[in-house]
């Protein structure tokens, strides 16, 4: 049996399987309610933008912290608050081939994962994790 990925377009998971796709829907687009009410904001796309910009402004290889992004997004007192819309951020990126998200120099499944991680550009070659 060929096994699909699917990924939410709102905070960039994995899908995991439903019995619904067993009828033949196969325009889930959404991991949950939540992400399919929240939908994706203008503010998701300004979190995306300033991902990219950060990275592009340091040396080849370097990374940065998610934090980073949020407080230069954000004022000072909001920006934790904000911490899991740069998360989906990054995890839209990395669905699309733009970044990577690492942990220990090494890239991960942000599907999986938990806890500090750091976001780097793409290299030529490098395998999505």
């Amino acid at each position: 049996m060929l096994r699909v990925e699917r990924i939410c377009t709102v905070c960039g998971r994995g899908i995991t399987r439903r019995r619904q796709w067993a009828s033949g829907r196969n325009e889930v687009e959404y991991c949950s309610d939540a992400c399919r009410s929240r939908g994706l904001t203008e503010l998701d796309r300004e979190a995306e933008k300033a991902i990219v910009d950060l990275l592009e402004r340091r040396a080849v290889g370097a990374s940065i912290c998610p934090s980073e992004v949020a407080r230069a997004l954000f004022a000072d007192d909001d920006w934790r608050i904000e911490m899991e819309r740069v998360r989906m951020a990054a995890r839209r990126l990395q669905r699309a081939g733009r970044i990577q998200i690492v942990r220990n120099g090494r890239p991960i499944n942000p599907s999986k994962t938990k806890g500090p991680i750091r976001l780097r550009l793409r290299d030529d070659g490098a395998i999505q994790a």
